[in-house]
């Protein structure tokens, strides 16, 4: 026996003249490829190319060391000990859900501050004219998780990293070469160093 709902769904359906009837199942044709192929198919097989074609960037660019995940190459973390070249600053702190730069203007006097007493900061720390400091380790990055530095700034660190690790400084320097990596398609960006990448290199110099 119909129930009242679906006597009347018949009901319209029967009043309907045959070109719009049509239309409906065209449109629910239309809906229902729609939905199983774009938000079903596509994203499975976007996933599995993904998977295929580049495993490591799909995973999140992971970076091990001793069997462990340590981090992402794409996302900057902050590193204290002397051992270790030092990442930008980050007005998010480095967390990844929040990521934001400071929003000050050149001309604010906060920003103008904060850069000459990290200036300070740095160039007693790496041992340095306080000039010859890079802009990049004096300022935050805009995403706050900027993973990369400059040629410039990883070099003015060379040395306290070596002193620290017991090496010569031409032993650190190789492996900055080694990380640094030159612009896009030769022309896109500037070189630069992967710091977490970097860091890890350095603790495989001891193992």
């Amino acid at each position: 026996m119909l129930s009242k709902n679906t006597s009347v769904v018949a009901d319209t359906q029967q009043s309907l003249p045959p070109s719009d009837k049509g239309v409906v199942r065209g449109a629910l044709g239309l809906a229902a490829i729609a939905l199983v192929g774009v938000g079903l198919i596509y994203p499975l097989a976007a996933v599995g190319v993904g998977q295929l074609a580049f495993p490591d960037t799909a995973n999140g660019s992971l970076v091990m060391q001793g069997g462990k995940i340590v981090g992402s190459s794409l996302v900057a973390q902050p590193f204290e000990d002397a051992r270790y070249f030092q990442s930008r600053a980050s007005a998010a702190e480095y967390d990844t859900m929040a990521l934001s730069g400071s929003n000050l203007a050149r001309t604010n006097p906060e920003l103008r501050q904060r850069i000459a007493e990290t200036t300070t900061a740095v160039a007693q720390r790496e041992g340095v004219d306080p000039a010859l400091i890079p802009s990049d380790m004096v300022t935050q990055s805009g995403g706050g998780i900027d993973p990369h530095i400059s040629p410039l700034s990883a070099a003015i660190q060379v040395k306290r990293v070596a002193q620290a690790r017991g090496v010569e400084p031409s032993v650190v320097e190789a492996l900055v070469a080694q990380h640094t990596a030159g612009k896009q398609l030769g022309v896109l960006g500037q070189p630069r160093v992967n710091v977490l990448e970097l860091n890890v290199a350095l603790d495989a110099l001891s193992h």
